[in-house]
């Protein structure tokens, strides 16, 4: 089932680690898999710009390098420097400092770029984001997930709700760059230098992750971490595999390869 497997795609929070610790065992799963495969870390955290991100992994201990991890919020700066504009955006004030010179306050800004604001989804950032969707801006979500497992445990809500809300109040709908984007999965294919059959999608999220991969011929696989629950696997949405933690993969692909 898990045959001709040369690269690898790891979601990151719920998957590596959960909240400031890391699952049990990932770091080490990481540093084996490290010696045999081609690793990517694809991640629709948008709270922290990537270099925090980065910085966190290899804080916790897992040998990674920068220019394997892929984020939505980096796509979603991308867009916006590429296309030579600026975006009114609701984000945390920490990735709002990584757009820069491309974030601003003017509703004439030819983008909105929603991310997991947290405490700034409030009703001022909004109304202005949806008065500047409705002078003809181009919504962008970074990511469009319902949910996440937070610090404490508990699910909390992510930025798909408010991204929903700002579509149903403009009449519009947004280009979502993070998973499931099958574009998103396409780049981090190409940088590979792989083909979708070579490559495993590792995550929690039933939609994001598994079903995203999937329709981009990925097969996936699913963790019993981070925002998994059990009725998840009783939706019409079928994992390659599932397995208890990251940290069973190396001996899943090792009995399977």
């Amino acid at each position: 089932m898990m045959k001709n497997v040369q690269g690898i795609l790891l979601d990151i929070g719920g998957v590596l680690y959960v909240g400031e610790s890391p699952v049990p065992g990932a770091v080490e799963a990481i540093e084996a898999l490290q010696k045999r495969y081609a690793l990517r870390f694809v991640t629709n955290s948008t709270r922290r710009p990537p270099a925090a991100i980065y910085a966190k992994l290899r804080r916790m201990g897992f040998p990674i390098e920068e220019r394997q991890l892929f984020t939505a919020l980096g796509a979603a700066r991308q867009i916006v420097e590429e296309a030579g504009g600026r975006a009114v955006t609701i984000l945390t004030e920490e990735a709002e400092k990584y757009f820069g010179e491309l974030h601003c306050i003017d509703t004439s800004s030819p983008f909105v770029v929603v991310g997991d604001a947290g405490e700034n989804f409030n009703y001022p950032r909004l109304n202005r984001a949806f008065r500047t969707l409705m002078k003809g801006a181009k919504l962008i979500a970074a990511a469009k997930n319902r949910y996440f497992k937070d610090a404490d445990g508990e699910l909390s809500m992510d930025a798909g709700g408010f991204v929903t809300a700002l579509e149903y109040a403009a009449g519009v709908e947004a280009t979502v760059v993070g998973k499931p984007s099958p574009e998103f999965f396409r780049q981090a294919l190409h940088s590979m230098g792989l083909s979708a059959e070579e490559v495993i999608m590792v995550g929690d999220d039933i939609e994001s992750d598994i079903a995203g991969a999937q329709a981009a011929g990925i097969r996936a696989v699913l963790v019993r971490t981070g925002k998994f629950r059990p009725r998840d696997l009783e939706r019409a949405i079928f994992p390659d595999a599932v397995i208890d933690s990251v940290a069973d993969l190396p001996k899943m692909l090792g009995e399977n390869s």
